[in-house]
């Protein structure tokens, strides 16, 4: 008889802490990586696989930063040096130890972001968000935030990066 009390108490103990768990808001998580030295931040929910960088095939007349396709699992994605897109590197070259992060599938949008580095997974719980600098951003810009070592971070919103017209317009200008 007390197995059976013994059993239904853990049982009633683990349905509140599940339902405490429920109830309790989610924080923001992301997927930490290095773009040619700055610390993004973009949001798990957003991202899809990750991919070791692998032999691209080139894209002629594209952007520069629109540095080829790759077939990911059976499908083309685009593959984009985010560096690069950014303003924050000239040279495509990848780095040693470069990564394809896909976009999430509910993007729709065949798409894949060249990182430097990964280097983890992050939450709001253990950063603090930072004031705006003033400066005008672009849309998929999110907030900034600086981590317990004092490391700043840029979080990037993936569905506004898959819908901006200049991430969009991928041909290069033509002279004509």
């Amino acid at each position: 008889m007390a197995k059976k009390d013994a059993l239904k108490e853990l049982q009633v103990r683990l349905a509140e802490r599940l339902q405490a768990v429920r109830d309790q808001p989610r924080e923001a998580g992301w997927l930490a990586v290095e773009v040619a030295g700055v610390g993004v931040l973009l949001p798990l929910g957003q991202a899809g696989e990750i991919h070791n960088a692998r032999q691209l095939t080139v894209v002629p007349h594209a952007r520069p930063w629109l540095v080829g396709v790759a077939n990911l699992r059976g499908q083309l994605q685009a593959v984009v040096d985010l560096a690069r897109f950014l303003g924050l590197r000239e040279a495509s070259q990848a780095p040693v130890g470069a990564q394809l992060v896909a976009l999430n599938p509910n993007l729709r949008l065949n798409c894949a972001l060249r990182v430097d580095r990964l280097l983890g997974l992050r939450d709001a719980a253990r950063m603090q968000l930072q004031a705006a600098s003033g400066e005008p951003q672009p849309a998929f810009a999110g907030a900034r935030w600086r981590d317990d070592q004092g490391r700043l971070w840029q979080a990037l919103d993936l569905a506004a990066l898959a819908a901006d017209a200049r991430f969009l317009d991928v041909a290069e200008a033509q002279a004509t």
